[in-house]
């Protein structure tokens, strides 16, 4: 009996650890909370694996661009992978949605498409002998909502010993914005702090 006690013993802390150590998706932490700084939108961003032990979860991301007045709300389901040989590695993949509100057309102050815009809005001013500014944008006070869908590759590491999360995403995402389709692309690095 007494020979039989130091096996069991390290059954249990083995179980103990694994339970407590990682998630079931293998991903090592089960919600990640922090920043994602991109080229196109940056803010936070929450990330939350479901219990189903498949490596799948729920991105929320809340974000404002760098040029408009006002922000957008994506929700993603990705789907993680393990990267063989290298423990704390996963690349995922997903989709979802976005919906937010911005103030102005900042971004389709474009001379290629709208010189004398759509519906009496106006984009560029003109200049002398009715050349265009091509370099100036014009900014209404309007707040118009914004809608689209979006896709997501990226890649994370979860950091031995240490209760952090670094991550590097491309996600580009189409858009519609006051009658306005436009397709664009984002990457961004990630930072979370995982519980």
């Amino acid at each position: 009996m007494l020979l039989l006690l130091p096996g069991l013993a390290a059954n249990a802390q083995s179980k103990k650890k694994s339970s407590n150590g990682s998630s079931s998706s293998g991903s090592g932490y089960k919600t990640g909370i922090g920043l994602r700084g991109g080229g196109w939108s940056s803010g936070l961003t929450l990330k939350h694996f479901l219990g189903s032990g498949k490596g799948v979860a729920i991105e929320g991301l809340l974000t404002t661009e760098y040029k408009a007045h006002g922000g957008r709300l994506t929700i993603l389901g990705e789907k993680h992978m393990g990267v063989a040989d290298v423990k704390g590695l996963q690349f995922y993949y997903g989709a979802g949605f976005h919906a937010g509100a911005y103030q102005g057309r900042y971004y389709f102050a474009d001379d290629r498409f709208y010189y004398d815009g759509r519906n009496g809005d106006v984009y560029l001013r003109r200049g002398k002998n009715g050349f265009y500014y091509t370099d100036s944008y014009y900014y209404d006070t309007n707040t118009y909502l914004a809608i689209g869908a979006d896709l997501i590759l990226g890649l994370e590491y979860k950091l031995p010993d240490l209760p952090f999360v670094v991550g590097v995403d491309y996600k580009p995402f189409f858009e519609v914005f006051h009658g306005y389709t436009g397709f664009y692309n984002d990457a961004a690095v990630s930072l979370r702090v995982t519980f």
